[in-house]
């Protein structure tokens, strides 16, 4: 008998020990809310019934009250917009934002103390006042008041249109890993418990309300069902708008009748309604395999109803392939509705989702599909998104890539390769990020990845790992062990552990060394030997190939004319370590044969230097022309090899936005010049002889760059050392945005130079060194001694082309080209400052006109050693001040010169006897400072 009772405890125990006890503590709630549509605000009370099920006593509840996460612009949410480059919350006005307060904890009726959270805002602790021991239910309760926030982040209110999502007060998750409190972000979402809702809603009657769960109002119902049957697809004609500001007229006090709606929900973790007065409906049910049938409901305002007109054979066709393909759909109701959110896309909530005004059809369908299907993940299968964002979008964005497949009315009608093939998707861009070793981990928590990398990592990569896992187990045994998880973790909260478990118990697989892939950066399997391939034009969006594009190129100066070419290159948006271009063209003009080049190679230490790259850049170009009194025509031109090495430093926080770099070249020059001779024949005639010569020089430069492209106040910092023959040249250029609000602002630049000669200084090293002086002007073409911008006509004196410029030294946009030693300019210090400011909308009286002018007002500052000289005269510090006109997110800037020191305004009389207005204007065209990042931020360059 013994030895039984032993055997029997032996096995009992290792039974417990295999199959470890799953847990989770159950939330129920019953909620009364109001709506108030002139306040925008809502007034509730909540009963939570909250059981303990873990083995704990628990002494206090951690609670989200995510209201106040738009309380001010000192929280978790408000500081990761801003990360992420969105100040519209930041500067928005204080009627615009939201909070909840008015609580009053009773637990079993008994008064609660709340501590606030050492953190955040919208995290409060609720002491209990006896502890809740394991297996004991307790009832809290409190009133609750809400101030919507105008909708910056899927909640909310557009005027009178509500988005009531992370509404009410709501414990955080208690699980085996202990509690989860987590602060309200832009990027990342939510970890909740599950329990039984019921929601009583009163809102004006006139309100089309669709939310969580089921609507028990008969009368509304078939209201609802009336309505949508009296759609009509037809688009709606749009009347001309005026254009004439108007100032906000505060609503009247409501006096409509109300309507209360009841709606219950069980085994959901959590509770979101929509409600507007405009809302269209479409409905249909759905019949489920199991013979079940289900409503489905479609909202969407009258401008979007052709776009809409297909919505609900949109989500009928997810429910069926995700309860097909996972598991059979739970809920009596599914629901999609277009509302704004802060951001493009979707967002899901038990049987509804809320998703942005999308541009075409396939789009919509495509995002219904995706947050129809978060029901599954994360709706049922309800994982820690912030924690584990993967483990929701990864998974949910690998069956909508499978629908896709099989939804056969997208597939295109042809194969044939398109010309300019600019389709790059995420893969592409994820396998950029990769290849530049600014990936991240699909582990990594939501709070941790970049902007980028969440969409390319969480749910790119997520679901490129589950494609993996398809292709390891093979699709028969791979959806049945995904279906197996689905029936084991549905209505609970799995770990990605969890789901390995599940995968090697159907498969008889260990797949620790796949899961490990998780952890990791790089790609998820080693890239094969890729074929090379040759690609007109533009791009690819093959990233299996080692691909040369072949495109056509052409360009513009004065002395060369119209330039037309090709370019052989591979720089693709997956770059190699190598790259390479090669662009000759032959110009029409100067019948010359130019072009320019590069070829570099990057490694990527990813310790103290998050990459190094050494290149290589060639040029030839024609600089200038000249015809003689025999009307013999001289081209003159430049070639240039610069060779260069760059060390990135690399940052310790990945989402940090800050750049760190070194960078040496060495400048190789071979300019063309010409040399007059004048001689007098003895019968009195003169002649002029003319020779071509060449001119090499080198430059030797070093400069180390900090900069910032923050959001709010970004800044840039560089130190530049330059040296030649005969000179070292110092400067330091600081650049600073101070933001007035969220689209408005002010540009502050300061430089100071020193320009130091290399032994004696003689008239011979003052002449050949002239174009390196510092300027107080902006310098002019001839003075880009690096040739580094783009110049229409570097070395004009007359007309347009006369009057571009480039912004270094002193800033300056008054010129006074044509004195022999034009003012300002310097072979000792300079120092000078720069500010460009936005003009306030108030005051920007270009507000008339039915397109938005960017016009700004700027205003330079400067001095400089000779102003200080004891035989100066006139003011040592210039000043110049007017109106600046940024074109192309400040590609093309355009200066109007309207105040400015007496020295200028005197020359400009002497000098400039019509027109002066317009021969003043001057411009900037800065080519070299674009970047991909101004067209999707997605680029990492």
């Amino acid at each position: 008998m013994k030895y039984f009772i032993f055997l029997l405890l032996l096995i009992s125990t290792s039974v417990s020990v295999a199959q470890p006890s799953y847990w989770q503590q159950q939330v129920n709630y019953k909620i009364d809310v109001t709506l108030n549509d002139v306040e925008h605000t809502l007034d509730g009370f909540v009963k939570i019934e909250y059981s303990n099920r873990s083995p704990d006593s628990l002494r206090f509840i951690w609670f989200h009250v995510w209201p106040n996460a738009y309380r001010t612009d000192n929280t978790a949410f408000s500081d990761q917009l801003l990360e992420n480059g969105r100040t519209d919350f930041y500067f928005s006005n204080a009627e615009d934002r939201g909070y909840i307060n008015r609580l009053d904890f009773r637990v079993n009726a008994q008064r609660a103390d709340i501590e606030d959270h050492p953190q955040h805002i919208d995290i409060i602790k609720v002491i209990l006042p006896q502890p809740l021991a394991p297996g004991e239910t307790i009832e809290l309760t409190t009133p609750f008041h809400v101030q919507l926030p105008k909708n910056f982040s899927r909640g909310g209110h557009v005027g009178q249109s509500y988005q009531i999502t992370q509404w009410f007060p709501k414990p955080a998750v208690y699980d085996q890993l202990g509690w989860h409190p987590m602060p309200y972000l832009d990027q990342g979402e939510f970890y909740s418990e599950f329990g039984n809702y019921e929601v009583k809603i009163t809102v004006p009657k006139s309100y089309v309300v669709l939310s969580s769960g089921n609507l028990q109002n008969k009368e509304e119902q078939q209201w609802m069902k009336e309505r949508a049957a009296n759609y009509n697809p037809q688009p709606v004609k749009q009347t001309a708008k005026k254009t004439t500001a108007k100032k906000p007229v505060k609503l009247p006090v409501t006096t409509e009748e109300t309507k209360t709606l009841l709606y219950t929900q069980n085994n959901v973790h959590d509770f979101a309604w929509f409600a507007d007065k405009k809302f269209m409906l479409l409905h249909d049910t759905i019949q489920l395999a199991n013979g079940r049938v289900i409503d489905a409901y479609a909202a969407f305002p009258a401008a979007s109803k052709t776009l809409w007109k297909n919505s609900i054979r949109m989500i009928k066709d997810a429910v069926h392939f995700r309860s097909n393909t996972i598991g059979e759909y739970p809920y009596n109701t599914v629901a999609a509705v277009e509302a704004p959110m802060g951001f493009s896309g979707g967002m899901e909530y038990p049987c509804i989702t809320a998703i942005t005004r999308m541009p075409n059809e396939r789009s919509l369908e495509s995002v219904i599909e995706h947050e129809v299907g978060h029901n599954w993940f994360q709706g049922m299968l309800a994982n820690n998104e912030q924690r584990y964002p993967w483990f929701d979008e990864g998974i949910n964005s690998y069956y909508g890539k499978r629908f896709e497949k099989e939804a056969s009315r997208y597939k295109p009608t042809t194969d044939k390769k398109q010309l300019f093939d600019l389709n790059f998707d995420d893969a592409l861009f994820l396998q950029s990020f990769e290849r530049l070793k600014l990936d991240q981990p699909v582990n990594t928590s939501a709070d941790s990845l970049t902007e980028a990398n969440y969409s390319l990592i969480a749910y790119e990569k997520g679901a490129q790992f589950m494609q993996l896992l398809e292709q390891q187990l093979g699709k028969t045994v791979f959806d049945k062990a995904m279906q197996q998880y689905f029936q084991q973790w549905k209505g609970k909260h799995p770990y990605p552990a969890d789901l390995q478990h599940t995968l090697e118990q159907v498969s008889g697989k260990n797949l620790d060394a796949t899961f490990a892939l998780l952890n990791k950066k790089g790609p998820l399997v080693t890239e094969q030997k890729k074929k090379f391939t040759i690609s007109p034009f533009v791009g690819t969006n093959d990233a299996t190939k080692n691909t040369v594009i072949v495109s056509p190129v052409a360009g513009i100066n004065m002395y060369d004319g119209f330039m037309i070419g090709g370019a052989i290159h591979n720089y693709t948006l997956a770059p190699s370590k190598f790259q390479f271009i090669v662009a000759p063209v032959y110009a029409t003009k100067s019948k010359q044969l130019n072009g320019l080049a590069r070829m570099s190679y990057t490694f990527y230490p990813q310790k103290t230097f998050q990459r190094i790259t050494l290149a290589v850049n060639a040029l030839k170009f024609s600089t200038n022309d000249f015809t003689d009194t025999a009307n013999q025509k001289y081209i003159l031109g430049v070639r240039k090899i610069a060779p260069s090495l760059k060390f990135v430093l690399k940052e310790s926080n990945p989402r940090s936005t800050r750049e760190r770099f070194i960078q040496w070249k060495t400048f190789f020059l071979d300019e063309d010049d010409l040399r007059f001779r004048s001689d007098t024949f003895p019968n009195g005639n003169r002649f002029v002889e003319i020779t071509k010569l060449n001119v090499s020089r080198y430059l030797n430069q070093l400069r180390f760059v900090i900069q910032d492209k923050r959001a709010l106040y970004p800044y840039r910092g560089e130190l530049m050392a330059e040296q030649a023959q005969d000179f070292l040249r110092l400067a330091f250029t600081g650049n600073y945005y101070f933001n007035y609000n969220e689209k408005l602002g002010a540009d502050i630049r300061v430089f100071a130079g020193k320009f130091i000669y290399l032994g004696e200084k003689t008239i011979t090293k003052q002449f050949r060194n002239d174009p390196y002086y510092l300027n107080l002007s902006a310098p002019k073409g001839y003075e880009d001694y690096t040739y580094s911008n783009y110049f229409v006509g570097r070395n004009e004196f007359e007309g347009f082309a006369s009057q571009q410029m480039m912004m270094r030294d002193g800033g300056f946009k008054v010129r006074t080209d044509l004195l022999a030693n034009k003012v300002g300019k310097t072979d000792n210090w300079l120092m000078a400052i720069n500010i460009s400011s936005d003009i306030p909308d108030q005051i920007n009286i270009l507000n008339i006109l039915p397109v938005k002018v960017p016009l700004k007002v700027y205003m330079d500052l400067g001095t400089y050693a000779e102003a200080w000289g004891p035989n100066a005269e006139g003011s040592k510090v210039l000043f110049n001040a007017g109106l600046q006109l940024s074109l192309l997110k400040n590609t093309i800037n355009i200066y109007a010169p309207l105040l400015y020191s007496r020295v200028y305004r005197d020359y400009f009389e002497s000098t400039i006897p019509e027109k002066r207005f317009l021969k003043n204007i001057s411009f900037t065209i800065d080519i070299q400072n674009f970047s991909l990042k101004k067209i999707d931020r997605r680029f990492p360059f």
